[in-house]
């Protein structure tokens, strides 16, 4: 016996898809087919299998005044009638593999079609049922659904437009899919209408008073089998931020233990509401995400917002340890303690940091914005701190700048006027990066003008290193320099070496861009040595850099290429990427100089792939330029 459990979500396609394949394979089965709707997910309660058997023994010739009264008899019956028949057996719609075993045919001989918005384990484990899984349909296939049901009406570049916007607002959902093609297909002059329709109502706009045809309702039908906690889950997972969540988060959002929570995200799983991804990642649909989201409107407020307190401490108080991780010399700044029934995850080191930055991304950028519809200001601020790092590393601009943005917002209902001071200079660096210079340079100047007022010497010292490197990227060294200067008399005052360490490194940068070498060599290398001393290998890399920048620029070329690759060497071990790009930029100008060019144009080729992935666009053309083929070869 053949036994296909075809699974997934609420309008996914399963009966479509196994009716579409029954149909086409009628020739397979000379004695016939048998079909039933067992009313799994559907109004009412599901079809009792005893019933169902009277049915199928019915269809197959059984009189129903001759059918056994007792379940176990009528079983028997029925297998013995299917034994050794060639039948397709299509059980539609089934609850759980209780209510279906008792439907399989007797014999090896029959197929059986299972469709059911539960994983149907049991049957899989027990019965060898082969489970295929239904999933979204490709933007391809989204795209000629759509075209046929406009057909030649609309056949233009406006029209083009709408469908790849229906086609993303519906994230590829069938039935969501099906429901905007009939509607086109009925009035296809109200095609932007509907798109219109759909991203500003969102789920509201595939709603109908036919319950077959409202994704809503279709989708409510999933809850049926869910326990109350289940289902407060499914609604808290609804509106918790981020496109996806972890075990820990979940156990934090519910202030469960992880092995409970655990199995409501399994129970989600099973009921297809939720799908497991690789790294042990659990997501939604964004439209059963947003129908999740409307059943949180039924819980409780204090529920709602103490779940989003718990998930938001646990994205804080890990991003916060990552950082440390990270950056173990960093000034400490205590976020606060978490709320009750958090248990933040905690990486073991730098590089499961970075990982966990990497993969929660996405989530703490929106965990922030859930911060500030809160009003937690102190939270905000501090999320835009924790990530600082990382995103510097990993060269992702346009989310420093917006993060940045937002602790500034929130820097002003919080009392330490310091908070104000760094968020005017980190928000003003994120503006250095992207080039907007006129606003960098308004930042800095609170941030002086604050620090200076607070007599706040320790970020008078950054900010002045912060105005130094925002005027070398215009261009202005002799000012950098002045300004660099001024750090490391700050840090000098202060007796602290692991900063005088980067200004010595800064003030030997200007020095060497402006041609005074002497003075460059001598004051990265004692940079080099206190970085070396205090174990900072991310200054020591840039050190390296400038040192292998002024061994060029003085016509020492191998001994630039070598500290180059020692700060290359350092930057990949911190997975940064930013820096990355640029010492493989600067080293190509060595390996020419040594007519060395497939190295050169090797290095070049790397930083410009690394440039268009962190969207840094001026840098990426200047690359380009330099890998164009040169008159003389």
């Amino acid at each position: 016996m053949v036994i296909s459990a075809i699974g997934g979500t609420g309008g996914i396609g399963k009966t479509w898809l196994a009716l579409t394949w029954a149909h086409r394979n009628l020739h397979h089965f000379p004695d016939g087919q048998l079909a039933v709707d067992l009313r799994g997910f559907s109004p009412g309660e599901p079809r009792h299998p005893a019933d169902v058997l009277a049915d199928l023994l019915a269809a197959l010739g059984v009189d129903r005044d001759h059918q056994p009264a007792d379940p176990d008899a009528r079983g028997a019956l029925y297998r013995t009638h299917t034994t050794g028949k060639r039948m397709l057996i299509l059980l539609d719609n089934a609850a759980t593999s209780d209510q279906v075993v008792p439907l399989l045919p007797g014999g090896s001989t029959c197929t059986v079609l299972i469709t059911s918005r539960d994983r149907l384990h049991s049957l899989i484990a027990r019965r060898s049922a082969c489970p295929v899984h239904i999933g979204v349909l490709t933007d391809m296939e989204a795209r000629s659904l759509l075209r046929a049901a406009l057909g030649d009406t609309h056949d233009s570049s406006d029209a083009e437009r709408a469908i790849t916007e229906l086609i993303g607002l519906c994230g590829g959902f069938p039935l969501a899919l099906g429901l905007i093609a009939a509607r086109v297909r009925a009035r296809p002059d109200l095609l932007d209408d509907l798109v219109a329709e759909l991203r500003d109502l969102g789920l509201d706009a595939l709603d109908s008073d036919d319950p077959t045809a409202s994704l809503p309702t279709v989708l409510s039908w999933s809850l049926r089998h869910l326990t109350e906690e289940q289902r407060t889950l499914f609604g808290l997972l609804g509106i918790a931020p981020g496109p996806d969540t972890t075990l820990p988060a979940v156990a934090s959002l519910t202030a469960q233990p992880p092995a409970r929570a655990r199995k409501s995200l399994l129970a989600l799983e099973d009921a297809s509401l939720l799908e497991r991804r690789p790294r042990n990642r659990y997501a939604m649909h964004d439209l059963v995400r947003d129908y999740a989201a409307t059943t949180a409107h039924h819980l409780p407020d204090d529920v709602r917002e103490s779940a989003l307190i718990r998930v938001i401490d646990f994205h804080l108080h890990t991003a916060h340890t990552a950082d440390r991780l990270l950056e173990p010399h960093r000034d400490l700044l205590d976020p606060g303690p978490a709320a009750p029934g958090v248990h933040p995850y905690r990486p073991h080191d730098a590089g499961s940091a970075m990982a966990w930055l990497q993969d929660e991304h996405a989530t703490l950028l929106a965990t922030q914005r859930a911060a500030i519809s809160l009003g937690r200001h102190r939270v905000v601020w501090h999320l835009a701190r924790a990530t600082d790092t990382f995103h510097r590393r990993r060269g992702h601009r346009h989310d420093a700048l917006a993060v940045w943005q937002a602790a500034l917002d929130a820097a002003t209902h919080l009392p330490n006027p310091a908070t104000r001071s760094r968020a005017h200079r980190l928000l003003a660096t994120a503006c250095s990066r992207l080039e907007l210079h006129d606003e960098a340079t308004e930042h800095l100047e609170r941030a002086l003008a604050l620090a200076v007022r607070h007599q706040d010497s320790t970020e008078q010292a950054l900010t002045h290193q912060a105005i130094a490197v925002a005027l070398g990227l215009r261009g202005g060294d002799r000012q950098g320099l002045s300004h660099a200067q001024c750090a490391l008399d700050l840090y000098r005052a202060l007796a602290d070496p692991r900063k005088e360490a980067e200004a010595l490194n800064a003030v030997g940068w200007f020095a060497a861009r402006l041609g005074e070498f002497d003075t460059a060599r001598d004051h990265c290398r004692t940079a080099l040595t206190l970085h070396q001393h205090h174990q900072e290998p991310d200054g020591e890399a840039d050190t390296l850099d400038s040192l292998g920048f002024i061994a060029h620029r003085t016509g020492d070329h191998h001994q630039a290429i070598d500290h180059y690759h020692q700060a290359l060497a350092l930057y990949r071990a911190l997975s940064h990427a930013y820096q990355v790009a640029d010492t493989l930029d600067r080293m190509g100008y060595p390996y020419t100089a040594l007519g060395q060019h497939e190295q050169a144009r090797a290095v070049w080729r790397e930083a410009l792939q690394l440039y268009r992935e962190q969207r840094r666009d001026t840098d990426a053309e200047r690359v380009e330029q330099q890998l164009q083929p040169r008159p003389d070869g």
